[in-house]
Parts: C-alpha cells; sequence; structure tokens
C-alpha cells in the first residue's frame, strides 16, 4: 500500500514523537535502529521529513531529531504520507489503470473509491502523538 520510504518514514515519525514525549531527541543511528532501516536510507527520508516540518532536525554535541508540542498536536498519518509518497493513494487505481475515473471506470472504481475515501478518514484522523503513545505504553511495537 505504502511505498517502503514511507512506511520507514512512518515508523521514524512514530519513534521521533515518542521520544520527544520523553524530552528527549533521538541521533539518525538510534532511529534507524528502531525502526529496523537501512542508515543512509532513513537519513533521506528523515531529510525530507524535515524538509516539510513534520519533524526537527537539530545539528551539533546537543542535536538530534525531535518534534515540537506543535507537531505533536497536528502531524498526522496523511501528512507523513504526503510528503514522501504524494497523493496517489486517494487518487489511483483499485487495478492499477493509467486512466481510471468516475466517466471511464475500471471494474473495481466503485468499490475502490469508497475504500480510498475511508481510508482517508482514517489517515487524516490519526495523529502520529496517539500512535506514539501506544508505543510508550508497550501496546504497540515498530519491530519484531
Amino acid at each position: 500500500m505504502f511505498s517502503k520510504a514511507c512506511e520507514y518514514g512512518i515508523r521514524a515519525s512514530i519513534f521521533i514523537a515518542e521520544q520527544s514525549l520523553l524530552g528527549k531527541k533521538v541521533g539518525l543511528k538510534e532511529i534507524a535502529l528502531a525502526v529496523d532501516s537501512p542508515e543512509a536510507y532513513t537519513s533521506k527520508i528523515l531529510q525530507e521529513l524535515s524538509r516539510n516540518f513534520i519533524i526537527n532536525s537539530d545539528k551539533g554535541p546537543h542535536g538530534g531529531f525531535s518534534m515540537n508540542q506543535k507537531q505533536l498536536e497536528e502531524v498526522n498519518l496523511s501528512a507523513v504520507i504526503n510528503t514522501i509518497d504524494g497523493d496517489a493513494i486517494y487518487n489511483g487505481c483499485g487495478l492499477g489503470l493509467k486512466k481510471c475515473g468516475d466517466d471511464e471506470p475500471c471494474p473495481l472504481h466503485g468499490q475502490f473509491k469508497f475504500v480510498r475515501e475511508e481510508l482517508r478518514k482514517m489517515l487524516e484522523n490519526t495523529s502520529i502523538k496517539s500512535l506514539s503513545m501506544d508505543l510508550k505504553e508497550g501496546l504497540t511495537f515498530l519491530k519484531r
């Protein structure tokens, strides 16, 4: 459903949010280890998230990645997905056809349109903070 980069970006955002709730900034190595992703790939993803104000990146001896209170309150899954994968998840054809819409529907168009809209609602109404709180409480996990 999501690209591998997007999966890593979501996991990294959740981990950074969890650590931010604890008052901590985290480094690249710690994030890559926590979300089980290659360091170089994670670095590029974090740069993109930082450029789009999803997370903060501070350089120097007391630097690291974090989220401020406003980001914790406002960033939802949809923002992370749009930053990395764009909006294709909301517009793509269920069968992967290049042209599919109300005027030229594929056989799945009607049913898939409903699924896409429900997915949009879920992604827009799920905050990174709420997911990080479940992680903090030990109710969820980022890697197995």
